[in-house]
């Protein structure tokens, strides 16, 4: 159950990051209550850009910004950096991603920001770290799958290492920056002190894979997975996933597909043998699972209690019977890119129309409220924007309703 205020209600963040990881962390503290002011370039965070582009969003944009206000600087001006250290000063928690030193040629570095706000929990989070002979390295999330191993362990049947095609190492940074900042955040509640997190990609990714670099340590060959048959196989209609190593799961198996004399063929009778002679194996299991649809396959293998899923996509995903009535997606209305699936944070409620915590802020849409709340007048304000040096959501010049609806 969960209580009518949330967790971080009353926090200040400021969200001074972009791109994925570090912008996962504030969306998560903006679910739970805190109030997160994202500061962006006149143009936006590059977030923004990421695959296709819906007026001011992105896909990536309208779920990384989720319940946060926003306000857009030139942090190459004099009164930007001023209106980002004022912010920085009044915050509890600050969040910034750049490489580093980039911070510091803005004032907005851990010392500076931590000589008026002593109590601070500041996170950076960079891509190699804040040493070492790669810190000053460029990363993304396509480097570091490479970088850390994890490509290797996703192959294409030829062997060619291949990128999971998400940002998978971003978001999981994300958790673990939110992981991170929570704690700091009851360690100042016990304590009083505020501190400096210094997390990476890097870090994240190690700590994702800890179990095959042990593996790897062990000599064993992490491409040969853990157990055959375990793997997607092509149906009538599809594909389906199914793990059937285990002794009496393959028996059953077997039967099922016809194939009962695979259970006492020496080739096959036990783990390590069906792993030594793969190949085989599959290709008389391939050939059994193309005869019948999905469908069929799913009811059998559910109904001898044999772990697998048919391969769906994201429209078939969105569709299932079970995904609607859990509630694990829900569709939520924007005025700009029009009805879109929000998936469920585990252990939040749902997201709802309406609700501020489902709506991705444009760029600048909060800039007028967060300055005046920092005791700017509007004579100043308007001063600031005509010079350029802040930028104002004006949704008189802000793209039509692009019309999407759910299917």
């Amino acid at each position: 159950m969960i209580d009518d205020e949330p967790a971080f209600a009353g926090l200040k963040v400021f969200d001074a990051s972009q791109g994925v990881a570090a912008p996962h962390c504030g969306l998560l503290l903006a679910q739970h209550g805190a109030d997160v002011v994202k500061m962006e370039p006149l143009n936006g965070d590059w977030s923004r850009v990421l695959g296709k582009s819906l007026g001011d969003y992105s896909p990536y944009s309208l779920i990384v910004n989720r319940g946060k206000r926003s306000i857009s600087l030139d942090l190459k001006t004099d009164e930007g950096r001023g209106i980002a250290q004022q912010l920085a000063a009044e915050a509890d928690v600050m969040l910034e991603n750049f490489r580093p030193g980039v911070m510091k040629r803005f004032g907005l570095d851990y010392e500076s920001v931590r000589a008026k706000n002593p109590d601070l929990v500041y996170m950076s989070l960079t891509g190699f770290g804040q040493t070492g002979p790669y810190s000053s390295r460029p990363a993304t999330d396509m480097v570091l799958q490479a970088f850390s191993g994890w490509m290797t362990i996703n192959r294409d049947p030829s062997g060619k290492p291949q990128r999971v095609n998400m940002v998978a190492i971003d978001v999981m940074s994300g958790l673990y920056a939110f992981q991170a900042v929570s704690t700091a955040l009851y360690r100042k509640a016990m304590k009083g002190v505020g501190t400096h997190i210094e997390l990476s990609l890097m870090e994240a990714a190690a700590a994702l894979q800890s179990a095959p670099v042990v593996e790897h340590h062990f000599g064993i060959n992490r491409a040969e997975g853990i157990g055959v048959p375990i793997g997607a196989f092509k149906t009538k209609d599809g594909f389906i996933n199914i793990n059937a190593r285990r002794d009496p799961v393959f028996a059953k198996f077997c039967r099922l597909i016809g194939q009962e004399a695979l259970i006492d063929d020496p080739r096959f009778k036990t783990p390590a043998a069906r792993v030594e002679n793969e190949a085989p194996l599959l290709a008389i299991i391939d050939e059994a699972i193309q005869t019948r649809t999905s469908a069929e396959w799913d009811r059998d293998l559910t109904e001898l209690d044999i772990l697998h899923a048919a391969v769906n996509d994201y429209g078939d995903y969105l569709a299932d019977a079970h995904v609607q009535e859990t509630g694990v997606v829900s569709w939520v209305d924007h005025e700009t890119v029009g009805t879109i699936p929000m998936t469920k944070i585990p252990g939040l409620p749902a997201a709802e129309s309406g609700n501020p915590n489902a709506h991705a802020p444009h760029i600048g849409e909060h800039t007028v409220e967060i300055l005046a709340g920092l005791g700017f007048s509007e004579d100043k304000i308007a001063a600031l924007r005509e010079s350029n040096i802040i930028g104002q959501y004006d949704p008189d010049e802000a793209p039509a309703n692009m019309g999407m609806a759910p299917p």
